[in-house]
């Protein structure tokens, strides 16, 4: 599925943030499993489903950026 379809849909499966964001389906459980990383929901006992704002949230809260140094 293309990017902008994915950032068009409001909650997204572990599969379709695993390659939005560029990690691994196996990262995201583990971190689910340790408690840290993205927020999620459970749906029906199962089902995991991440808000896709909350996955722009996440990613953007943790990026880098560096100060231009004058010459």
């Amino acid at each position: 599925m293309a990017t902008s379809e994915l950032l068009g849909k409001t909650y997204l499966n572990e599969k379709e943030v695993s390659q939005l964001t560029g990690r691994a389906v196996s990262t995201l459980r583990n971190e689910r499993f340790m408690r840290k990383g993205l927020p999620y929901l459970k749906v029906g006992g199962r089902s995991i489903r991440y808000k896709t704002e909350d996955v722009i949230a996440y990613m953007e809260g943790r990026r880098i950026s560096f100060d231009e140094v004058s010459a």
